[in-house]
């Protein structure tokens, strides 16, 4: 099996979902025994969390960069960034690399390409929401995406910052996705897409009303393709 690095930390919740994630798919390929070879880097995310500024983001550019440059020197054939926000900097820390940095939504646009998806929401933090480098992957693989509702953005963000990056999930919060949900399939999706580690807290993603597509787990099985050699 081939190495993997991975970037994590943003929020440690989300590292550990990837952890889980990817070792369980490699336990079910190579046998009960087997675990993943794993580099992982967890990145202080106080210091990443809430960028706005192109001053943030900059320094959270070279914070990446750094990191992916660490995790390349220690052996690592591929990496991956373990929060779909910061896939924002995706290009920029692949540039600093020789080895592959798969990105999180191009495996979901891969995956919804195949199963026929047209049109489908995407819902996560502000950024991922309503900035293009998400949404335009998706575009690139003829899904039409409603367009962000504000309120919706507004909710979704303040839940994802404010509970879940700090472990909460609350009965609250669960009613307002399923409500956000319906009301996306009466908007015409055919799937959602969960452009957030954290959400799986509070949706369930194997019996909804409509298809989910959850980036972790899609991101976390190309990374064990990667590692499996497949």
């Amino acid at each position: 099996m081939r190495k993997l690095g991975l970037i994590g930390g943003m929020s440690w919740l989300s590292t550990r979902t990837y952890y889980e994630h990817i070792n369980r798919l490699v336990q079910a390929r190579a046998g009960k025994q087997a675990s993943a070879p794993l580099l992982i880097e967890s990145l202080d995310f106080s210091n990443l969390v809430r960028l706005s500024s192109d001053e943030d983001w900059t320094r959270a550019t070279d914070v990446l960069a750094d990191s992916a440059r660490r995790l390349e020197a220690a052996g690592a054939t591929a990496l991956i960034i373990g929060a779909n926000s910061m896939h924002k900097l995706h290009d920029r820390v692949a540039a600093v690399v020789s080895v592959p940095v798969l990105h999180i939504a191009e495996c979901v646009g891969t995956r919804m390409a195949r199963d026929g998806v047209k049109c489908a929401a995407l819902i996560g933090t502000r950024n991922v929401m309503v900035e293009e480098f998400y949404r335009e992957k998706l575009v690139a693989h003829d899904i039409e995406l409603l367009p962000p509702v504000m309120g919706f953005v507004e909710r979704l963000d303040r839940i994802i910052y404010e509970e879940l990056l700090l472990g909460k999930a609350t009965r609250q919060a669960q009613r307002e996705l399923k409500t956000i949900l319906t009301n996306l399939e009466q908007d015409g999706a055919e799937a959602v897409v969960l452009g957030c580690t954290e959400l799986e807290m509070i949706v369930d993603v194997d019996a909804n009303v409509l298809p989910i597509y959850d980036s972790t787990r899609i991101h976390a099985e190309a990374a064990v393709d990667w590692i499996c050699g497949e």
